[in-house]
């Protein structure tokens, strides 16, 4: 399934170009803490796999104000470089491939 363009924004990965998107609103249990942000990658040319990040960071938009942080473009890159590491093949069609870096991650309880 590809990212919409709407909200979707651009990074330069080594000589290839991919668009990422994060969620402008949070889901519920985002929204709540419990889980932590995630968001979504693809290649911008060639749409195939979709790369979904999920982070150790609770989303900025959370409804608690518990203390969450930015997603940088600096993230996504090594997230990115992590995931080719890893196998993901961003022009092949299939399932999306999770990248787990939610280590630390403390749900509000």
């Amino acid at each position: 399934m590809a990212l919409g363009r709407k909200g979707a924004r651009r990074i330069v990965v080594g000589d290839t170009t991919y668009r990422w998107r994060l969620r402008r609103r949070p889901t519920y249990s985002q929204g709540l803490g419990w889980s932590p942000c995630a968001y979504a990658v693809e290649h911008a040319d060639h749409p195939g796999t979709t790369l979904v990040v999920t982070t150790n960071k609770a989303h900025p938009g959370n409804w608690l104000e518990a203390p969450g942080g930015s997603v940088l473009p600096s993230d996504v890159a090594e997230a990115i470089e992590s995931a080719l590491r890893q196998g993901w093949e961003p022009t092949r069609s299939g399932s999306p491939f999770q990248l787990d870096q939610s280590a630390g991650f403390s749900p509000l309880l």
